[in-house]
């Protein structure tokens, strides 16, 4: 498992159910220009695939130090977008969800 998919994992794993329930929300990730994941959350549920997905609602680009970072807690997300090491495509406002999907 590379360190990206375990960041990913990782971030999957620290979901919450409760700041999900009614949502239907696709979050795309593309890592290194190269990995791309998606985290589907759905009504209080969160599915991890890999692979591009075209239907995401938002899609992060990074590169895996920032991933790693985020996910750890060490970056800030803002502070990433802010620095330009994090770019979104798609409803950028999704991606202030994150934090409350994925507390860390």
């Amino acid at each position: 498992m590379t360190d990206v998919t375990q960041a990913i994992e990782t971030m999957k794993a620290k979901f919450n159910p409760q700041a999900a329930k009614g949502l239907d929300l696709i979050f795309g990730f593309c890592i290194d220009d190269a990995k791309h994941f998606n985290l589907i959350v759905k009504d209080g549920t969160c599915k991890l695939e890999e692979g591009e997905n075209p239907e995401a609602n938002v899609t992060l680009l990074m590169d895996g130090e920032t991933l790693q970072g985020i996910v750890s807690g060490e970056t800030d997300g803002m502070q990433a977008f802010m620095g330009g090491k994090l770019r979104t495509e798609g409803d950028m406002m999704l991606a202030t969800k994150l934090g409350e999907l994925f507390p860390i």
